[in-house]
């Protein structure tokens, strides 16, 4: 199955019906969640996905989003790291993939919400990249399951 495939499958499991449905059985993948690298995209997603929630309850704060963008690039660059890292253990699984996309994803979540042009929109953009950091932590903090 592709990598495109693959993360959009996985951010359907935001979904409750989603993710109710049970995978076809299959190899199960390592955990990671143990691991410096994984720790590190971890526990930055948590926090950044705190800030952005923040803004959201308060207001956004564009004099402290140059910085949370740096944070931000910074985590991207990381999945993409364990991308290449599992990738390297030629581990043919969903994680690897999801961390590509959440990588490659994360720039244009980052400019849709600096380019909003209005609140409205900005909010949306908000919400999304919450969800994106929110499954950012959460793909690698759930147990393994059967792949597809």
């Amino acid at each position: 199955m592709s990598c495109g495939v693959m993360i959009a499958a996985a951010l359907m499991l935001t979904d409750p019906s989603v993710a109710a449905t049970p995978a076809p059985a299959s190899s199960v993948e390592t955990p990671v969640a143990g691991e410096p690298l994984f720790l590190d995209i971890v526990s930055r997603s948590q926090a950044l996905k705190g800030v952005v929630d923040g803004w959201i309850e308060t207001g956004f704060n564009a004099h402290a989003f140059a910085g949370f963008r740096q944070d931000a690039e910074a985590l991207a660059a990381l999945d993409m790291q364990g991308h290449v890292t599992l990738r390297e253990r030629n581990v043919d699984g969903d994680l690897k993939c999801i961390l590509r996309g959440i990588a490659e994803d994360m720039p244009g979540r980052l400019e849709a919400v600096e380019t909003a042009p209005n609140e409205r929109e900005r909010g949306v953009a908000l919400s999304e990249l919450s969800h994106l950091l929110d499954d950012n932590a959460a793909v690698i903090l759930a147990p393994p399951q059967p792949g597809s």
